[in-house]
């Protein structure tokens, strides 16, 4: 080199001579790799999973066959189609904000594990952006919850963490969650725009003509039916927050599985509950009233969707 001339920089891959061969190679910003078509082989998805193949706005969880059936009544979605196993409805609700993409799926059975279960399913197949827990549940409020009312729940009470002592002695340990804070303010815009509670005519045959009310409020959730209504639960659900109106098998494991998926939180679902009062969790508690409650829990659902987006 001589003394005049500038050293030369290069960066990258040089070719200082002889024969270089680069395959299934992207360079740059951005590049992207394209497999030849005759290699039989297609470029692999990176993260913990590949992209959903559809994608919905809200991913409805529903227990009983009642549930599902009045969530495709009053959503307008269709029948359930099979994927990987597993059926879904799918459909578009028409709102004054414009059209909402719905998926609703059904547990297993009924659950805190099986509802987690779902939601796994449901973010795996179709990555909703708010996940509604929607059916029935025993009332445990005589001002609020009567048969036939809607509980919307931003506030899960989870009741059955506890420790057993000496004499079976059995001492509780509640763990309360919230939804996120935009879904707290979605439910108040609600209540705002229709009273609270609001008063909602009828939608089963027979009971058109009587209202129902909606309340937000919250709901206790554990592993066991209730169906006493001077049950140790009862109680302690009463003295641990008098403002709980209803009791639900798997609100708890709805809360919780949101919560320990926070950490991912650029693609975290919201959640909100709504419960359908079927009966009191008393020795009356019947099925009679699933129906109705079924249905009066999804309406709400329908109402609450443009507030929730």
């Amino acid at each position: 080199m001589k003394s005049h001339e500038s050293p030369q920089s290069n960066s990258g891959i040089v070719n200082m001579g002889g024969t270089n061969s680069f395959t299934n190679t992207a360079v740059g910003d951005g590049a992207r790799l394209t497999l030849p078509s005759n290699t039989g082989e297609a470029p692999r998805a990176r993260g913990p999973q590949a992209a959903p193949e559809e994608r919905a706005d809200f991913g409805v969880i529903t227990i009983l066959p009642a549930e599902m059936r009045a969530v495709r009544d009053e959503l307008g979605l269709d029948r359930p189609r099979k994927k990987d196993g597993l059926f879904f409805s799918t459909g578009d609700v028409p709102t004054d904000s414009g059209p909402v993409s719905i998926v609703a799926t059904q547990t297993h059975g009924p659950g805190q594990r099986s509802v987690m279960a779902a939601l796994d399913h449901l973010r795996h197949h179709f990555a909703p952006r708010l996940w509604v827990l929607v059916g029935i549940g025993g009332g445990v409020h005589s001002g609020h919850a009567r048969i036939g009312n809607v509980i919307v729940s931003t506030r899960i009470v989870y009741y059955d963490a506890r420790k057993i002592t000496a004499g079976d002695r059995v001492q509780r340990r509640g763990e309360e969650r919230p939804a996120p804070a935009r879904i707290v303010h979605a439910v108040n815009a609600y209540f705002t725009d229709r009273g609270e509670p609001a008063v909602i005519r009828g939608r089963v045959s027979g009971h058109r003509k009587r209202s129902f009310e909606v309340h937000h409020g919250l709901i206790g959730s554990g592993e066991a039916v209730v169906a006493d209504g001077d049950s140790e639960v009862r109680h302690w659900l009463k003295d641990y927050n008098d403002k709980i109106l209803a009791v639900d098998m798997e609100s708890g494991g709805l809360s919780q599985y949101w919560q320990e998926n926070s950490v991912r939180e650029a693609d975290n679902p919201g959640w909100i509950v709504v419960r359908g009062i079927s009966d009191g969790a008393d020795a009356a508690k019947d099925d009679d009233a699933h129906e109705l409650a079924a249905h009066h829990a999804a309406h709400v659902t329908r109402e609450l969707l443009p507030y929730l987006l």
